[in-house]
């Protein structure tokens, strides 16, 4: 084990470039749909499914990857899972026709959802104990990154080159993950089998149920928001066009910023980060619309939300592996799934408020489901953690 450490943040570093590139190519040819639509001869609506299929093939993914290949030593999985990447960049890049995309799409979907079941649960067995959650922060903060960059460097493309060099630069950055992970990634034995029943048994268990729970409440809030945030921008808070863009670069600063700033303070308390994050999160959201006519206080709050979200990722990810010790794989596998399902139905029914009541009542919406989300943590937390010290005690 000693040498599986020797040079783990190296091994750490590889595995983050890898959860970069697989959400950096899952985001990059958003702004990029009307070019896709245009030269592939589809509609927007229809180019838009390149979004959804990424997001249910993840879903699907992340518990049939950690079921299929639990057997398999976890280095080679995730070099498998990084030449997925790459594969289905190549594909999308060279694409002659839009099914073919689509295809391309799945894969990433695939790539997407075993990374993060299996990249996160990694890092305990890379780096030392009390190292395990700055190490996942840094995997983490791959996701964060990329979603900063995504935007910006999309529009570039976009002015400036067909939309096919966004796959080629989304490829590019798969290839690199590819090479130091063959490089600087010890062999990881599989610790063992995980079988579908391990999947389906974790609603048996208290803490790892609370952890299912309370994340999809807060990810359907966040992106019943924040998928209409630049709308917000534009149409409520009137926020000029090229400022808008450094809006959302602030948001994800700031998120970067909150990634690493949460790991230090999970190492003190993870039900009290999140229940701050919870609550933060849905402060944030409310507050917008009510401050819509004040830039400043509209950045300010954008930079609250950017930190919370920068690292609630991470808490309820230390939250899963935490209540599943003995099988934290199968705790994230399951926890990727939720967070996927989650997003779709946030959006959705975040749509749904915006067409019928307008953008600032979506928002306090989106307010509520955080707030239910973290009054069930609270109060299911404190309640599954007094029922655990009380059977440590009789036991």
């Amino acid at each position: 084990m000693s040498r599986l450490r020797h040079s783990g943040w190296l091994s750490v570093s590889s595995v983050a470039v890898g959860s970069f590139g697989t959400v950096l190519s899952e985001f990059l040819p958003i702004g990029l749909l009307p070019s896709i639509a245009s030269d592939l001869g589809v509609r927007i609506a229809t180019a838009g499914l390149m979004v959804v299929v990424t997001g249910l093939a993840a879903a699907v993914a992340a518990p049939v990857v950690t079921v299929a290949t639990s057997r398999l030593d976890r280095r080679v999985v995730l070099v498998g899972l990084s030449a997925v990447l790459v594969v289905s960049d190549a594909v999308a890049a060279l694409a002659p026709a839009f099914p073919v995309l689509l295809v391309a799409r799945v894969l990433l979907g695939v790539a997407l959802g075993g990374f993060w079941a299996i990249g996160a649960g990694i890092a305990g067995r890379l780096v030392a104990a009390d190292q395990t959650i700055r190490a996942t922060s840094l995997i983490t903060a791959g996701i964060s990154i990329a979603t900063v960059v995504s935007l910006p460097l999309g529009a570039f493309v976009a002015a400036t080159a067909s939309w096919r060099v966004a796959f080629v630069i989304g490829g590019a950055v798969g290839l690199v993950a590819l090479v130091l992970q063959l490089l600087t990634l010890p062999a990881v034995p599989s610790q063992q089998r995980v079988r579908p029943a391990a999947l389906t048994g974790l609603f048996g268990v208290p803490r790892a149920r609370v952890g299912l729970l309370v994340a999809a409440f807060l990810f359907a809030a966040q992106f019943a928001a924040y998928t209409y945030v630049s709308p917000f921008l534009q149409d409520v808070a009137r926020v000029r066009p090229d400022v808008v863009s450094v809006a959302l670069l602030v948001f994800g600063v700031s998120g970067i910023i909150g990634n690493f700033a949460t790991s230090a303070a999970l190492d003190r308390s993870v039900l009290g980060t999140l229940t701050v994050l919870g609550v933060a999160l849905a402060a944030a959201v409310a507050l917008l619309p009510l401050v819509a006519h004040l830039p400043v206080a509209v950045f300010a709050l954008l930079v609250v939300w950017g930190l919370v979200w920068g690292g609630l990722p991470l808490g309820l990810q230390t939250w899963m592996v935490q209540a599943t010790p003995q099988g934290a794989e199968a705790g994230l596998a399951m926890f990727v799934t939720t967070i996927q399902v989650a997003l779709a139905v946030g959006s959705s029914l975040g749509g749904v408020a915006v067409a019928a009541a307008g953008i600032a009542v979506d928002f306090r919406f989106a307010a509520v489901v955080a707030l239910v989300g973290t009054a069930a943590l609270v109060w299911l937390g404190l309640r599954t953690a007094t029922r655990t010290s009380t059977a440590a005690a009789h036991h």
